[in-house]
């Protein structure tokens, strides 16, 4: 027996696993273990044991009252019909003693109302599910998504970026607000970018990565953004965590908080303006490879393992002529190279940044094997 029981839960496993990844039962589950918790259990315990006794009851005195029910048989057809009763669709016609009459008069009318109040419940709760969702008070439920904790114009646009990319990740949006600012397509979770229960719900203990935007230009936005990366990082240190910041002081003090990739977008405008205004098309070519510009998407991938031991024109030239891209640099760990010396050579491990219309058959990098790399 035992050994059956060990063989059925083994084949039942992967199943389950599959119907528990399901974002969708996630959020019913994190919602009815809210509710379950304020809920009176003695209360609806107390209704299903009442609707049971009276359906046994009736069972037994009916068959007790009918002559022609008298056995094991119609013990179970009384049983049937004691059921049908209680939900409103017996048979009349059942029973044609006065005491049976009397028994499914009192069994329609109690039993009707207790299973009303259950369904009043369940109804209930399908409406504060409804509610909730939509006021962004649940729980995301995805697995290796995007968490944009925080809102502003970089959000929006970020969004409307990661909509269009191949990667096709999920992305949820934590911001404290009473709808959601990204539109449809993004699922809303209002919350604190800084209380680790809010985070929860987002999902960030499963995501691939999170990303921080500051919710206006000062200080305090810089130091809130610090905050909810030191708190990602003591609940999920193997998230990869990408901060915008405000002020270029702040960078040392988001490096300490172990942010894996911080964008002083200040900083970077600059800097941008000033190369294009010594050379000109600069700031158009470079905003059109980043805004995934008619063939110009950018991407890191994966190399193929024939490709390691290759120098760098070798490299260039397989990857636009087997996947028409271009090449801009190589990420070897930490670093990336963008001019590597003429002696260098593709080790294992490596990967390339390119320039190319779509993927092909090169395969993305995803954020949490970026983070692996790193």
């Amino acid at each position: 027996m035992r050994r059956v029981r060990t063989w059925v839960l083994h084949v039942l496993r992967a199943p389950l696993r599959a119907l528990a990844a399901v974002p969708a039962l996630r959020r019913v589950a994190f919602h009815a273990n809210r509710i379950s918790a304020g809920l009176d259990l003695h209360f609806f315990r107390t209704l299903v044991l009442s609707l049971t006794g009276i359906v046994v009851v009736a069972t037994v005195v009916v068959t007790v009252l009918e002559p022609e029910k008298r056995s094991l048989g119609g013990l179970v057809d009384s049983g049937y019909w004691a059921v049908t009763t209680v939900i409103g669709s017996g048979d009349a016609s059942f029973v044609t003693s006065g005491g049976g009459y009397l028994v499914g008069w009192l069994l329609a009318f109690f039993g009707v109302a207790i299973v009303a109040a259950l369904t009043a419940a369940i109804v209930g709760f399908v409406i504060e599910f409804l509610l909730k969702e939509g006021q962004g008070m649940g729980a995301a439920g995805y697995r290796d998504h995007i968490v944009v904790c925080g809102w502003n114009g970089t959000a929006r646009e970020l969004i409307e970026e990661l909509k269009g990319d191949e990667f096709d990740a999920k992305v949820v949006v934590l911001h404290d607000s009473e709808r959601s600012p990204a539109g449809p397509g993004c699922y809303f979770v209002r919350g604190d970018t800084t209380s680790a229960e809010d985070l929860e719900r987002a999902g960030v203990p499963e995501a691939a990565a999170a990303i921080i935007c500051p919710s206006d230009t000062s200080n305090e936005a810089d130091m809130r953004s610090i905050l909810c990366v030191l708190a990602i990082e003591s609940m999920a240190p193997q998230v990869r965590t990408v901060v915008e910041v405000n002020n270029p002081k702040h960078v040392e003090h988001v490096r300490r908080a172990h942010a894996d990739e911080i964008l002083v977008t200040s900083r970077l405008a600059s800097r941008l303006l000033a190369r294009t205004a010594l050379y000109p098309g600069i700031a158009a070519l470079v905003t059109d490879m980043v805004s995934g510009g008619e063939g110009s998407e950018l991407y890191r991938v994966r190399l193929p393992d024939e490709y390691v031991d290759l120098g760098l024109d070798d490299l260039s030239k397989r990857l636009r002529g087997e996947h028409s891209a271009t090449l801009l640099a190589v990420a070897r760990g930490e670093r990336t190279l963008a001019n590597p010396p003429s002696d260098f050579r593709l080790a294992q491990g490596d990967t390339a940044i390119v320039v190319a219309e779509s993927l092909g058959d090169l395969h993305p990098l995803r954020p949490d094997e970026a983070l692996d790399l790193d």
